[in-house]
């Protein structure tokens, strides 16, 4: 049983470590951090890491629980993140198998940034073939029972996710950049396509 905060298109390592979990928590509770993957997430493009970050109302400052987290109004950071992961991975092996489920994904309109996550880990979920039960905090209290939580909120950020263990699988850019590990599960699904579950499952 994993908890978690509630990320943008998580990074790789977070699907490797809850994958053969049979319920993940996001806590909808949990305070707002900027320097997280709650509101961007990291691409790979020819010159190295592309950050992707979702503007905020009210600034990356704040201090209130995700569930009230809203997304600035009047930008279109939606059109620019689809650019540029087109444009990052319009030569990767399976990119043309997602590339009109999520482009629709991206002309979604949510004021929450919550609700948007949501909605991408969904998407993702589906692609993958994840089992796994996603449960929010509010509806079910983790840690009742017999059960054992691993809490994961907060451990992976920006300025530490290469330290952990990566899975490795080829990259587009990898022979101009090396390999660039834990980007966004986007990078796995746009490079393995279908063996992306197996991968994580292995």
């Amino acid at each position: 049983m994993i908890l978690s905060e509630i990320q943008y298109f998580p990074p790789v390592i977070f699907f490797k470590t809850s994958y053969k979990e049979s319920y993940i928590y996001l806590d909808k509770y949990d305070m707002y951090r900027k320097m997280s993957f709650r509101n961007r997430c990291l691409i790979a493009g020819a010159n190295g890491i592309i950050s992707l970050s979702i503007p905020l109302e009210h600034g990356r400052n704040q201090r209130v629980p995700m569930k009230e987290v809203q997304i600035a109004r009047g930008e279109d950071w939606q059109g620019r993140h689809w650019k540029s992961i087109q444009s990052a991975y319009n030569r990767s092996p399976f990119f043309d198998y997602y590339r009109d489920e999520l482009e629709a994904l991206f002309r979604l309109r949510s004021g929450l940034l919550m609700e948007w996550n949501l909605e991408c880990l969904k998407w993702v979920k589906e692609k993958l073939k994840w089992p796994a039960e996603i449960r929010l905090t509010d509806n079910h209290k983790p840690g009742s029972g017999r059960d054992t939580v691993k809490d994961l909120r907060s451990r992976v950020l920006p300025k530490n996710y290469m330290q952990f263990n990566p899975l490795k699988y080829h990259q587009v850019f990898e022979e101009k950049t090396g390999f660039l590990p834990n980007l966004s599960i986007l990078d796995l699904l746009f490079n393995t396509g279908k063996q992306a579950g197996v991968l994580l499952n292995n």
